[in-house]
């Protein structure tokens, strides 16, 4: 056949292998430079400074200088982002230093508010708590008038202490309502008579039978009077 010549040709082609590898399978020495035919240079001793030559002819480190540049080119690069980003941040963060202080602004109003509110309720419980006291001793003192209306605290130890009880009770703004010949007023009297009298051109009071009594502006309690009227 055709084809048999050419099988031979090619089968009598020598074949050749390059062995590339760095040791030597037989010894285990490191192998040297191979030579243009191929075949592996007797293997030289290597030494430690050898060594080093070597890997740095091989492989040369990168250069300082280079890598001192790059990171100076992104700290730069980093700075005018930076720069950039905070030329517009004068206006916004001017509106948020506005509205911090209108937040405080605000926040102390409400303070002083409440505070003064705290100061008023306290004031008025602190009224509300002496009135109740100074109505539970009205009695005592309703007694302490008629006492001295009969002569009995006159004088005497007696009319000393009662004299130190009402001076005690003055210290709270407590103020008697017992005048005779003023006007007639439904606010701070109670009209139990009336008298028709030629000597009086308008309701007056001509005579008080229960002492009233008030503290402060406050009435407590209404004085009951006898009122004359004009005939």
């Amino acid at each position: 056949m055709p084809h048999h010549g050419n099988e031979e040709e090619h089968q009598s082609e020598p074949v050749s292998f390059r062995d590339n590898r760095k040791i030597d399978p037989e010894t285990g020495a490191v192998r040297g430079q191979q030579n243009d035919a191929g075949d592996p240079a007797p293997a030289q001793p290597v030494s430690g400074e050898s060594a080093g030559a070597e890997e740095s002819a091989g492989q040369a480190p990168p250069a300082p200088a280079a890598a001192d540049s790059a990171d100076g080119d992104a700290l730069a690069q980093a700075e005018a982002i930076l720069n950039e980003a905070g030329e517009g941040e004068d206006a916004p963060v001017t509106e948020v230093i506005a509205e911090l202080r209108n937040d405080l602004l605000r926040l102390q109003a409400e303070y002083v508010n409440y505070r003064r509110r705290v100061e008023r309720d306290r004031d008025v419980a602190r009224d509300q708590a002496v009135i109740g006291v100074l109505n539970s001793l009205m009695p005592v003192l309703d007694d302490i008038d008629a006492a001295r209306q009969h002569g009995d605290l006159a004088d005497g130890p007696f009319a000393a202490i009662a004299g130190k009880f009402e001076n005690a009770l003055k210290a709270y703004e407590l103020t008697r309502i017992d005048e005779t010949g003023v006007a007639f007023d439904p606010n701070i009297h109670e009209a139990l008579i009336q008298q028709p009298s030629a000597d009086v051109q308008a309701d007056s009071v001509s005579q008080v039978l229960r002492a009233g009594y008030r503290k402060g502006d406050r009435v407590l309690r209404a004085a009951q009077v006898i009122v004359a009227v004009p005939e």
